[in-house]
């Protein structure tokens, strides 16, 4: 069903608590303008991000998503490396990256769908929601269903690296040292880190949008988002 938006129901409200000049620009929007301007910034954002991660090197190289030991081997690297498992520890990081790369091109089908799903109230919340609303739409909508889907990409990709064997092995060097118990399973870890990376991602984008929204290259996202400056 067509999204519809209404001027009164969702934009003039939004006027009673803006100044005057925004207020107007919010106003003047269309019911379509509304609708295409912020499904165009959606998808625009989580294709993008998708883009950008599911490369190789997309999560290890960049720092801001690149998946780190759990905390307990980070603490546990000193001793790790006393014991000739430095090179184990820095493979680990690489293939749980590796995983997270080969994992993430499966979202762009979900998020998509997502914002073909967009409501009424769905919208209102990402126009006023502020710098990160469209990352905790897709974050609400989609997170359950890519964990699903993720997990036995990163699972086939970690097995056929050994990085179960290798995880699972580290985090019993660690028992037996008497360091902690093991925290979770290598696909699981991974899968998360993932999910987080591919929304600390689209909230980059979301960031850019806001920010400038003509250089956006669309004019619908830009007369919408523009409206909100």
């Amino acid at each position: 069903m067509p999204i519809r938006l209404s001027a009164k129901s969702l934009f003039l409200p939004l006027c009673l608590v803006a100044s005057g000049a925004l207020a107007f620009s919010l106003a003047d929007l269309s019911n379509q303008d509304a609708s295409s301007g912020l499904k165009a910034a959606l998808e625009k954002g989580s294709v993008a991000a998708v883009a950008k991660l599911g490369v190789e090197n997309g999560f290890l190289n960049n720092d801001k998503v690149k998946i780190q030991l759990p905390g307990i081997l980070e603490q546990a690297r000193p001793l790790l490396k006393m014991t000739g498992r430095g090179q184990h520890l820095d493979d680990l990081v690489v293939s749980m990256n590796r995983a997270a790369e080969a994992a993430v091109p499966m979202a762009k089908p979900l998020l998509l769908k997502a914002v073909k799903s967009m409501s009424v109230t769905d919208a209102k919340n990402i126009l006023t929601g502020g710098d990160t609303s469209v990352t905790q739409f897709f974050r609400e909508k989609t997170s359950d269903q890519l964990s699903v889907t993720f997990l036995p990409v990163v699972k086939k990709v970690t097995d056929r690296s050994g990085l179960s064997a290798q995880y699972n092995g580290v985090m019993g060097q660690i028992s037996k040292l008497g360091l902690g118990q093991q925290q979770a399973t290598v696909e699981s870890y991974v899968t998360q880190r993932t999910l987080d990376g591919l929304y600390t991602m689209i909230g980059e984008e979301e960031k850019a949008i806001r920010q400038d929204p003509i250089g956006s290259g669309s004019k619908i996202i830009g007369k919408v988002f523009g409206a909100l400056r």
